[in-house]
């Protein structure tokens, strides 16, 4: 059985360059911008609602996305969207929630339904952003529930660009040995 699979009559759709590790499991309605990377044990289920995930963003392993179907309780359910240059961690959750562009999700994250993300944020290890929750652009934020901390420095928003560019090379290292 191949990692990409259909559901409901729905293929998984790669951009350009996009590594998705031999481990990893993508189905359903999921677009994947170019030059992204889904690593080891990851799993992008788009059964129920669709996922987009935009250009060089990096899934860590075992990463957990998935969305919130429609229902009585949410008539237009929760799609899941992932920006630009985003860096997910291990082992992280993502469900139902909207994250803009160039943020990092901290390792053993949970992102839950509904929750938004603006552009530039880093959320720590370990940290619950609970549903709906709204993170706004420039700030570190940590806990369960997680909490601004602080603004970010200049080198924490430079850092953005040099990890998606560090997860590109290193994709590209992994789409060349396993085309050979």
């Amino acid at each position: 059985m191949s990692n990409l699979r259909p559901f409901n009559g729905i293929s998984p759709r790669l951009g350009a360059r996009v590594y998705v590790d031999a481990d990893a499991s993508v189905i359903g309605d999921v677009n994947i911008g170019d030059d992204s990377s889904v690593w080891p044990g990851a799993i992008i289920r788009g059964d129920m609602h669709s996922i987009n995930i935009g250009a060089r963003t990096s899934i860590q392993d075992r990463s957990v996305l998935h969305i919130t179907h429609a229902s009585d309780y949410n008539p237009g359910g929760w799609p899941l969207s992932v920006g630009d240059e985003v860096t997910v961690g291990h082992s992280v959750t993502l469900h139902g929630c909207n994250i803009g562009s160039q943020v990092l999700v901290g390792i053993g994250s949970t992102i839950m339904d509904g929750a938004i993300i603006e552009d530039r944020v880093i959320i720590g290890a370990g940290s619950l952003v609970p549903p709906e929750k709204h993170l706004k652009t420039g700030f570190l934020y940590l806990g369960s529930p997680c909490k601004p901390v602080r603004e970010l420095t200049a080198g924490e928003i430079e850092y953005f660009g040099y990890t998606a560019t560090n997860y590109v090379h290193l994709k590209d290292r992994y789409l060349a040995e396993n085309t050979n």
